[in-house]
């Protein structure tokens, strides 16, 4: 197919808030070895996003400076050296960057088919989130079923996904959010209970129901760092992966030699993309089949158009949506 020579795309004119997202035209980008160019259908907005528009998560060497970490549309262009894809596939798939455009590069090798019977642009909602909670709280965290699972933000991108899955795989699965509308979300997508932070101590409600929770997926930081170490049951996993009330904290380790706890944590996007790749081949086998069947769902609050991504940064900073945010070219 002819393609043409340049794309509507979004651009950081400055850092700082959500009005120096503006649109620009650049050249299309051309795949490199391993890699593919898709058309977006859409692409999926994130909190690293609003961290790198504010200027605190630039982009690892050789990666778009355009943000955006996820995308799904069509293959239209692939590297010699691509034999798995092919020009037409839908897929949606994992970036470095870029993805807050008409087009973008991706590795061919992160890319994964729309699950069957989900539109396609819907599936831009599923790789940053899917990858996330598998590689942390399966992979670092080792979530066993039977097991006690808790899960701050419940009602975000990753907290929807992360309550879904646990739940699949047979675990009694926890979460905190900030209203009564987020929980009463939570339970429904599988959470035996929520906790509104504003008004409940989830230390005290976990306690009440068990030992403690054995695995926590903190995205919080600040004070709860230390609520996690009190909640957590002997041998408990914490895994952080942000650290929305702030990184540097005073804490109490004692229970956690006491206790014997791991507390660990990664990102994404530094990530070799072996690694990742690994990750993809996972999900592909363990979890994409869940998603077939109806098992598991994308929670899309808002779509945006592309030109409206200034608004959609806005919404998320609110904190006032459930599930997540997406941008149609």
């Amino acid at each position: 197919m002819s393609l043409p020579t340049s794309m509507k795309c979004i651009e950081i004119s400055q850092p700082g808030g959500p009005e120096v997202l503006v649109p620009t035209q650049r050249p299309i980008p051309q795949p490199e070895a391993g890699q593919v160019l898709i058309k977006v259908a859409a692409a999926g907005v994130n909190r690293p996003d609003v961290i790198q528009r504010q200027g605190g998560y630039p982009p690892p060497p050789g990666a778009s400076d355009l943000p955006g970490l996820e995308v799904s549309g069509e293959v239209v262009l692939c590297a010699s050296d691509v034999t798995h894809l092919t020009p037409g596939d839908q897929v949606c798939a994992l970036l470095n960057g870029g993805g807050y455009a008409e087009y973008a590069i991706a590795e061919a090798r992160l890319c994964l088919p729309v699950p069957q019977g989900m539109a396609i642009q819907d599936a831009a909602a599923l790789p940053e989130t899917t990858f996330t909670v598998w590689h942390n709280v399966f992979e670092r965290a080792a979530l066993q079923a039977g097991e006690i699972f808790l899960i701050h933000g419940g009602t975000s991108g990753i907290g929807t996904t992360a309550i879904q899955m646990a739940k699949a795989f047979g675990t009694r699965v926890f979460a905190t959010a900030g209203s009564a509308e987020k929980c009463r979300v939570c339970t429904e997508l599988g959470a035996e209970r929520a906790f509104n932070y504003h008004d409940e101590d989830f230390v005290a409600g976990i306690k009440d129901i068990s030992r403690g929770a054995n695995v926590i997926l903190d995205m919080i930081g600040g004070d709860y760092v230390q609520k996690n170490i009190r909640v957590a049951a002997f041998q408990g996993r914490i895994v952080s992966i942000a650290f929305l009330r702030g990184s540097k904290v005073e804490v109490d380790l004692g229970p956690m030699m006491l206790k014997q706890l791991i507390l660990t944590g990664s990102t994404l996007r530094s990530q070799p993309v072996a690694n990742k790749a690994g990750i993809a081949t996972a999900l592909q086998e363990r979890i994409w089949p869940l998603f077939a069947n109806g098992t598991m769902k994308p929670i899309v609050h808002t779509r945006f158009t592309l030109d409206q991504a200034s608004e959609a940064h806005a919404l998320m900073e609110s904190n006032a949506h459930i599930g997540k945010l997406l941008l149609l070219p």
